[in-house]
């Protein structure tokens, strides 16, 4: 009991620390100001406007959501097929695949960056662009296996079972019963690997190319040349953007199920 208070005090001052420096850029970006400043000066949602109408921000954004797209399909493509052989199958092998699948965990991304750079753009002359695609889906596989073998592990294999029991082959199986089974692992895996992508900062910082600027980066760059509210406005928005799809996801889904047999 007397263990109680103690932490609940650092759940609070957990969630303040997280939460303080959120609350600060969102109203910094209200401000009638011209520079970044707390507290704001007067309201205003001019910075807003601003940064809906620079052009790098809307094209980087653009691009950004191009690139997630496609790296969590493709992602989802190669890890589904995965996580159904570790769940399914039995072989001597299986800790050592489930270890090659989770290792883009352990390698920082700068250094899966940096081997794809040298091995692909330079000795081999590859687009930036495919690399910069494959170097998310190589980050993006563990958590589209982990999460939808999660899903695997926790769902009733007795319904697999009956199917075939009853005549279905393995495909109709696949389509009618285990798919539907794995619905809600997939679509937190597609989530996941989405916001994960377009966050991205490492891989993009080395592998993007003058004719492909993620968002992340550019506003990086803006930050380095400029110090005006619009950088708070755009982070915002992102934010906004976040909590919305997090909180559709969960009211539709619910990540307390799905992510919670992750680590089972």
């Amino acid at each position: 009991m007397r263990t109680r208070p103690v932490l609940l005090s650092l759940a609070v001052v957990g969630y303040l620390v997280m939460i303080v420096p959120i609350l600060f850029v969102v109203l910094t970006s209200f401000t009638a100001g011209r520079s970044l400043a707390f507290p704001p000066s007067g309201f205003s949602l001019q910075w807003f406007e601003k940064a809906l109408s620079y052009a790098p921000f809307m094209d980087s954004l653009v691009s950004s959501l191009l690139l997630a797209v496609v790296a969590t399909v493709l992602a989802l493509l190669l890890g589904v097929p995965a996580a159904l052989a570790i769940a399914r199958s039995r072989f001597a092998a299986k800790g050592a695949v489930q270890t090659f699948f989770a290792s883009p965990l352990i390698v920082p991304e700068l250094v899966i960056g940096l081997a794809l750079y040298q091995q692909l753009v330079i000795a081999l002359r590859a687009d930036t662009f495919w690399v910069l695609l494959l170097g998310h889906v190589v980050i993006l596989m563990p958590y589209t296996v982990r999460v939808t073998g999660s899903t695997l592990v926790l769902s009733d294999l007795s319904i697999e079972d009956a199917a075939r029991g009853l005549g279905a082959t393995p495909l109709h199986t696949f389509r009618t019963v285990t798919l539907p089974l794995m619905r809600p692992g997939l679509i937190s895996a597609a989530l996941l690997s989405f916001i994960t992508s377009f966050n991205n900062v490492p891989l993009s910082l080395l592998l993007q190319s003058r004719d492909f600027s993620t968002f992340p980066i550019t506003m990086l760059d803006y930050v380095q040349q400029s110090y005006d509210p619009m950088i708070a406005a755009m982070s915002t928005l992102i934010m906004a953007g976040t909590v919305v799809i997090a909180i559709l996801a969960e009211r539709t889904v619910g990540f307390a199920k799905i992510f919670g047999g992750i680590n089972s």
